[in-house]
């Protein structure tokens, strides 16, 4: 009873799963793979149809076999064939012949195939008709008093049990997968799936609980035929074991092929497998080639060993049918199904069937997963794509909303600030180097929004519209940048209005990044400008390249620190992602520092240490004594940093009225250092004080 129930949890939520996706969109040739390829790709999608189409032929070879040992165990049989019952040459001898005569009857005609069906289906209502009305005649009936407990497993464990009977719940997927063969697929699928499970589950537990409670126990466990013994006709059971089994292998010869041939149209598999023959498309490369997959497992001949791949199978793709389901009807907009139901049993069914496999062997399930990684990597790896789109691009802006909505609720701290910057490169190939320090910064964590203003002073407008936001693609796809290249008629006013509006709540840029003026025809507007960043309350970084000494070894870097601001608190962020980044990965950091009381150097090393310790940072502190030669600071700089690759300093405050006079003393400051990165820190840093 316990694996019934569990193996129709599965069966029940795949098949609810697949008839709300199938009243969704129109379902043409190949079912679930169709299914699933125009949900989650056609990477996913050929993945898990390629499995299914590899189990459902070797379901094939599953219900042949099972048939084989039932007609081998006949003493008529024996005796006309002279075919040992017991022997694996017999049950693929006779499988054999089986398979060919279904292969045959496909052959003919689809519509042939299904009228045979019918014929099948009377022999198996009769059989149950038999089977009932010899139990309710008493037949197989346990003595009185004798009706003891008895466990349940006896020569088979659980597992084995569960992997024998699962696919016996699977036969629903062999009707969608003649979806294109279907008149109207949107009602048919839906339809026929849930009868067709509701009706295997009603049989099932009947017979179980009848077998229960009306069979004698010692007849269960010691006669393998005991409904022979238990039928009112005993030869109708042998038409009915005869008929599920080679209906079931019929419907596999039938589906399967149409499964593969919906792929090799995809362009997944080679071609020749996705031709059709006759007005009904009929798919008979594929056929021969289930033929030989199915033909191969019946030379096999271990029922169990089949068994236990089919279901593995199984079990994959109709934990992924679930999941799939959830996630269009989480994430999807275009997601209107006129069969609704919960999400959750989408989600329990992918629980459900993945527990499963995990409970009956986590070496097969670690297989097979990695078969469908595998297949998945090679068709990714073909780049194919459909027109109609999947399922992805709504799922990740549904997880985007969420994160956003809990970014926004939750206040950052400095120990998880990361770079969002906005970078304004004048043209990415004028200025490589300040894509390249913006990649550093920014390493694997941050974001930067490279934009590239166009000055069109024609234009009446700041921001032309018809010009806003044009990709540029010279980045390539790197992931954590985004490129704009856009037109505007005055850069400086460009640059103030992007920075005070783009973005979104959670996710603002919080540092601007851009080079330094000094070649500026402009130092007022320049200086205006940093002023209103600053009153913005933006992190400044200003690079000031040396186009002749570059980054040089990526060996040194210097940070000159008055220890009275928050600007050496910012810029030893940097330095953490800047040192993850390859090319300063083994790069020195010297933590340079302009002393004027000499009494002050043991507790300025000391504080400066503590600082570097609480941030988990390895520097070296140099303290420089002016206190005697009061040398000017670029000369002091110019001497100590000779080697340096790299500077931060601190960019001080840009006084209003003073603009011209704070550029050109910058200038001045700055000059012949080499290349220099100028800091100017938010409020968001608290500021460091040691000792001076």
């Amino acid at each position: 009873m316990a694996i019934i129930l569990i193996a129709h949890v599965i069966s029940v939520t795949t098949g609810l799963s697949i008839a709300s996706v199938a009243t969704d969109k129109r379902i043409e040739a190949g079912g679930i793979y169709y299914i699933l390829s125009r949900s989650l790709g056609l990477p996913m999608g050929g993945a898990i149809g390629i499995t299914l189409f590899v189990g459902t032929a070797l379901s094939i070879s599953l219900y042949i076999i099972g048939f084989a040992e039932n007609f081998l165990s006949l003493n008529q049989v024996q005796e006309l064939l002279h075919l040992a019952p017991d022997s694996l040459n017999s049950i693929r001898i006779v499988g054999s012949v089986v398979l060919v005569l279904l292969v045959i009857i496909a052959l003919i005609s689809t519509n042939f195939a299904i009228k045979t069906q019918f014929i099948i289906l009377a022999a198996i209502v009769l059989s149950l008709i038999s089977i009932f009305v010899g139990i309710f005649m008493g037949n197989g009936a346990p003595a009185e008093g004798s009706h003891e407990l008895i466990k349940p497993f006896r020569d088979f464990s659980f597992v084995e049990v569960f992997a024998i009977f699962f696919p016996a719940v699977t036969g629903f997927t062999a009707g969608v997968a003649m979806s294109g063969d279907l008149k109207d697929p949107k009602k048919n699928i839906p339809n026929g799936t849930l009868l067709a499970i509701i009706t295997g589950l009603v049989v099932y537990l009947t017979l179980a609980v009848c077998f229960y409670f009306f069979i004698d126990h010692q007849l269960l466990l010691n006669n393998y035929n005991f409904l022979m013994a238990v039928a009112w006709i005993p030869l109708l059971v042998v038409a009915g074991v005869w008929g599920a089994t080679l209906s079931s292998a019929l419907g596999g010869v039938l589906g399967g092929p149409r499964i593969i041939q919906a792929i090799a149209q995809d362009r997944i598999v080679p071609g020749f497998l996705g031709k059709g023959y006759g007005k009904n498309n009929e798919p008979r490369n594929a056929l021969i080639f289930t033929f030989f997959i199915a033909e191969l497992g019946i030379l096999v001949g271990d029922l169990n060993v089949i068994a236990g791949i089919v279901t593995m199978f199984y079990l994959t793709a109709y934990g992924v049918i679930n999941i799939s389901f959830a996630l269009e009807k989480w994430a999807s907009t275009d997601f209107r199904p006129s069969f609704r139901i919960p999400i959750w049993i989408g989600i329990l069914g992918f629980l459900a069937s993945f527990m499963v496999m995990f409970q009956l062997d986590m070496l097969s399930m670690l297989i097979a997963l990695v078969i469908v990684s595998f297949v998945y990597y090679f068709i990714n790896k073909k780049q194919l794509h459909l027109a109609m789109g999947d399922v992805w691009q709504s799922v990740r802006y549904s997880i985007l909303r969420k994160m956003l909505t809990q970014l926004d609720r939750r206040q950052l701290n400095e120990r998880n600030w990361r770079p969002n910057i906005l970078l304004f490169s004048g043209g990415t190939k004028n200025r490589p180097h300040l894509i390249e320090f913006g990649k550093y910064l920014v390493g694997e964590h941050g974001v930067i929004s490279n934009f590239d203003l166009v000055l069109n002073k024609s234009s009446k407008v700041l921001f032309p519209k018809n010009k806003q936001q044009v990709e540029d693609d010279e980045n390539g796809h790197v992931e954590g940048i985004f490129a704009r290249r856009q037109e505007c008629n005055n850069i400086y006013e460009g640059i103030k209005t992007i920075a005070a509006t783009y973005g979104f709540s959670g996710v603002e840029p919080n540092t601007v990044l851009l080079g330094w003026g000094r070649q500026t025809s402009n130092p007022i507007e320049f200086a205006k400008m940093l002023k209103y960043l600053s009153d913005l309350d933006l992190n400044i970084v200003l690079l000031d390249y040396d186009t002749e000494r570059g980054f040089g070894r990526y060996q040194q870097i210097d940070i000159w620190w008055r220890g009275g601001s928050n600007n050496g608190n910012l810029i030893l962020s940097l330095i953490k992602f800047l040192r993850a980044s390859y090319d300063w990965r083994l790069a020195k950091v010297r933590l340079m520092i302009i002393n004027y009381d000499e009494k002050k150097e043991k507790k300025i090393i000391a504080d400066t240490q503590m600082v570097l310790d609480n941030m988990r940072m390895d520097a070296e502190i140099k303290v420089v004594n002016n206190g005697h030669e009061k040398l000017p600071v670029n000369m002091i700089i110019k001497r100590e940093s000779a080697n340096a690759d790299l500077i931060f300093l601190g960019l001080a405050e840009v006084q209003e009225g003073m603009e011209k006079e704070f550029v050109k003393r910058a200038d001045e400051l700055y000059k012949d250092l080499g290349t220099i990165a100028l800091v100017k820190a938010s409020s968001f840093f608290k500021e460091l004080h040691i000792g001076l």
